[in-house]
Parts: C-alpha cells; structure tokens; sequence
C-alpha cells in the first residue's frame, strides 16, 4: 500500500517551517526576515518531501510487483510438478 505523498510532505514542511522560524528568531533576526527564510525552507522542504516519498512509493511497489511474481511463478511451477 503506497503512502500518501501530501499528508507526509505537509508534515515536514510545517514542521522545517517552524523550525527555520524559531532558529531565525533566536538568532535576532526580525519577523519579515524570519517568515520569508522560513517559507521558502517549507517549500523546500515539501519538494523534497514529495520526491523522496515518491521515490519510496516506487521502491515499495517494484518490492510488491516482484514478491507477486515470484509467488505466482512458484505456483505455477509446483502445479507442474
């Protein structure tokens, strides 16, 4: 079963805004500056996010695909038999 792409990359990227936010805070830098780094680290990041779930959706579904055909092929040679 796949996983679902948006909710993980919205996770991460909510997650790597407020903390780009707070770093930036702590750090003296004014809110403008903050909110602006923060959200282009969010965008960032859910880009990131999305591609590297959907890499592991592709992994997971290959490992799927494989493991059936392995199976049906196993059958299909021991009904032979």
């Amino acid at each position: 079963m796949p996983l679902n792409v948006r909710s993980i990359a919205v996770s991460i990227a909510v997650i790597c805004f407020f903390g780009i936010a707070i770093i930036g805070w702590l750090s003296g830098l004014s809110p403008f500056t903050c909110c602006k780094r923060a959200l282009a680290g969010a965008v960032c990041a859910y880009i990131a996010a999305a591609l590297a779930v959907k890499a592991i959706n592709v992994i997971l579904m290959n490992a799927m695909i494989t493991d059936q055909m392995k199976q049906r092929k196993e059958k299909d040679s021991g009904d032979t038999d």
